[in-house]
């Protein structure tokens, strides 16, 4: 089944707006509001529990590269970094610095 450039298009916007009244919603119905502290704790917990659900499929999927060295190896400099700092970012940063840099000097 092909897709036109058109229907790519048409989906695109769709998606885009309905991700717009999601949040939109979501704003408009609690924004002036105070949060309970119940929830607010558990969004505290959002960042971390994304970047495994982004990170898992590119190690255990069934891609081309899923499971090969430098992602594995990449991925396990991130978990450490990221427990012993406790900085998503620097763990971040090490991820991408290992598996670009290592990339660049094994490709």
């Amino acid at each position: 089944m092909e897709t036109s450039t058109s229907q790519v298009w048409v989906i695109i916007v769709v998606l885009g707006i309905c991700t717009y009244l999601i949040r939109l919603s979501f704003m408009g119905l609690i924004g002036d509001r105070p949060l309970p502290e119940w929830l607010l704790r558990m969004l505290r917990y959002t960042p971390v529990a994304v970047l495994p659900a982004v990170v898992a499929p590119m190690l255990l999927g069934s891609g081309a590269h899923s499971g090969d060295a430098l992602r594995i190896g990449a991925a396990l400099a991130t978990l450490v970094v990221g427990l012993t700092t406790r900085n998503v970012l620097w763990a971040i940063a090490t991820g991408f610095g290992l598996f670009f840099g290592m990339g660049a000097l094994l490709g």
